[in-house]
């Protein structure tokens, strides 16, 4: 007799006296889909590990990763080369299976689906590449129509469901036209197309704007937050560019050597980032360094305890208040700028100031409280970047 498993569907538990769940025909899986279903998470990755063999031993891709993801959020994901983002994106479909751990998409654990179920379930999983992977000898209205072929469609059904598309990604004027006749950030449109083709809950993106110029994947973002608010899709955004994540995401998580080093709120992680792998990410967008020559002078001035390192970050209406002239008089400091930047993250202003301040050090630590007070996030540095 097969032993009994436990399977989780969103917040309830049952055995079923099988290993894996059997095979479901389409009709009796789309009637559970996750319209169906009841579930707080759109996605759960549950101690998520996986191991590939190396030429020295075993490589720890990922190291008990544990993710929630709601319906209908941008979630970026980001890490330098060889932290594992990849890795993880295709663990969401099971393109890769993990060693260890748990995939709950929709509800329903989709590690302990056979294979024919597995196949159904990745149907409401949708994913973009870097590199397009369009057949060339199909035109625009083809390439996208090619999974509803694949899935028997009828000529009427795949029209009536493309032409759409086609016109919600920009390219009804491109249908008859083939993948060499059109710009990279045309062929991305196509893939995003295509993967929305089966009507997918989730859509996976894979370092898709990696190939592209500054300026077409700020257009494809925009693409892809539209098709999120339009749609109600939940959109997990693989990544190395903090540029990205700040245009786009609601929430973020960094990855480095297979962990979750650091995860929240987009806006609060530009704001206190705690691990040395997220400042360096955000210092690729919003600048930290000092110039050499100017370092050199803040450095030997700390060695002389006449004055205090501190970088402040606003947000919101904190970005245009007078909230440090304010402190100058209240307290009587001197401060001086060294550098500053305002940016924009999810329509809400962020400013960042690296600031050199002096005075006497009662009143430098009531000015640090005061500044607190009024919401500025207060760091003090002991050290020149």
């Amino acid at each position: 007799m097969k032993r009994s498993k436990s399977i989780i569907k969103g917040n309830e538990e049952f055995a079923v006296k099988s290993s894996v769940i059997p095979d479901a025909s389409a009709a009796d899986w789309r009637a559970n889909s996750p319209a169906g279903r009841r579930f707080v998470y759109m996605i759960e990755l549950r101690n998520l590990s996986q191991r590939f063999p190396g030429p020295g031993g075993w490589v720890e891709a990922l190291r008990n990763i544990n993710l929630t993801i709601p319906q209908g959020e941008v979630f970026g994901i980001i890490g330098r080369s060889g932290a594992g983002k990849s890795t993880l994106v295709r663990t969401i479909n099971l393109l890769t299976r993990p060693t260890e751990g748990n995939v709950v998409v929709g509800g329903l654990d989709l590690t302990l689906l056979s294979a024919g179920a597995l196949r159904e379930a990745r149907r409401e999983i949708g994913m973009i590449f870097q590199h397009f992977n369009l057949l060339s000898s199909r035109t625009v209205f083809d390439n996208v129509a090619l999974p509803l072929e694949l899935a028997g469609a009828s000529r009427a059904d795949i029209e009536a469901a493309v032409l759409p598309l086609l016109d919600l990604v920009g390219l009804s004027a491109q249908k008859d036209r083939y993948p060499s006749q059109i710009s990279g950030g045309q062929k991305q449109r196509v893939g995003i197309a295509r993967a929305l083709a089966s009507q997918p809950k989730v859509l996976l993106s894979d370092e898709a704007t990696s190939a592209l110029d500054p300026e077409t994947t700020r257009s494809i973002l925009d693409l892809l937050k539209r098709i999120n608010r339009e749609l109600g899709l939940t959109i997990v955004l693989i990544t190395h560019q903090m540029e990205v994540i700040k245009q786009v995401c609601d929430r973020v998580a960094v990855l480095d050597a297979g962990r979750v080093v650091e995860e929240g709120r987009v806006i609060d992680v530009f704001l206190q980032p705690h691990h040395e792998v997220t400042r360096a990410l955000i210092g690729d967008v919003i600048a930290q360094e000092l110039p050499p020559a100017l370092k050199a002078r803040v450095a030997e001035r700390l060695k002389t305890g006449s004055g205090h390192l501190l970088r402040l970050a606003f947000t919101g209406s904190g970005v245009d208040q007078p909230i440090l002239s304010e402190t100058i008089r209240r307290y009587e400091l001197d401060f001086n700028i060294l550098h500053g930047q305002i940016d924009e993250i999810q329509g809400q202003a962020f400013g960042s100031l690296a600031v050199l301040a002096g005075g006497e050090p009662g009143k430098v630590g009531q000015a640090l409280a005061f500044l607190r007070e009024q919401g500025v996030v207060v760091e003090e540095l002991s050290y020149v970047e």
